[in-house]
């Protein structure tokens, strides 16, 4: 897959999100699997980006505390730090660690079911795979990677707060007091959108990618690795264009 044009694979994944929207919405519903998805995607995904959470709250704190106290602003470091992780760090970081672990394992879960045959003997017996199989992950990613980041967003200021009183002293309640006193509509809402499109591209590119996977074991490794290569440079681009969007509203 990798060796095909940028035209012919943008148009490939254009066709392939089209069929998504065209038979997505449609009776049957595969609630049973998508729930089922929606706990290895969502739930599973938690301690890594738990732990991701953490030590980027604790790094962010840890690095800008002293260029912060030669200028006698330590105080700022609260609204600092969460002002960074709330509208960039922790939707960008959160999604690239999605990226890495959920749309390499799509790509190489369908892609063995390709090259198996699994998805064709689904067709044979009258199942629709692409509702059961891609229909369900991309729904499960474009839910689960915005409450994802919503908690790697909490845990990470939470480390901030225990970075701070590593070198100093200061209650919780002023950490948060100083923390959302900064924090204005056009910081939360935007950050929290973007998610849902980064979620949706790691789904569909990792769907499509195992989807179309060539015949052969060596098709399921290339199909994995672009997965997360594809979406690491899709993630960057969409936030790229809503940083745009957001300046043109004038919620920057």
């Amino acid at each position: 897959m990798l060796e095909q044009p940028l035209l012919t694979e943008a148009g490939g994944m254009a066709h392939f999100a089209g069929r998504f929207f065209r038979e997505g919405f449609r009776p049957r519903y595969e609630v049973g699997e998508w729930l089922y998805q929606c706990y290895v995607i969502g739930y599973q995904s938690l301690p890594l980006v738990g732990v991701t959470g953490f030590i980027m709250g604790m790094v962010l704190t840890l690095q800008s505390r002293p260029t912060m106290a030669q200028f006698g602003a330590e105080s700022w470091i609260p609204a600092m730090v969460g002002l960074t992780i709330i509208r960039e760090m922790g939707p960008i970081i959160t999604a690239l660690i999605f990226a890495g672990k959920i749309g390499s394992s799509i790509g190489a879960e369908l892609g063995s079911m390709r090259v198996t045959e699994q998805i064709d003997a689904m067709e044979v017996s009258g199942t629709n795979p692409f509702k059961y199989l891609v229909v369900t992950r991309v729904l499960a990613t474009t839910l689960m990677l915005p409450v994802l980041t919503l908690l790697a967003d909490a845990i990470a200021l939470f480390a901030s707060f225990v970075g701070l009183n590593m070198r100093g002293v200061t209650t919780l309640a002023l950490y948060a007091n100083n923390v959302l006193s900064r924090l204005a509509f056009g910081d939360v809402l935007p950050a929290f959108i973007k998610t849902f499109f980064f979620g949706f591209a790691v789904g569909l590119i990792g769907c499509y990618k195992g989807y179309h996977a060539d015949k052969g074991t060596e098709g399921v490794g290339q199909a994995a690795n672009s997965a997360v290569v594809v979406s690491s440079l899709v993630i960057f681009v969409l936030d790229l264009l809503a940083v745009q969007i957001t300046g043109l509203l004038g919620l920057n």
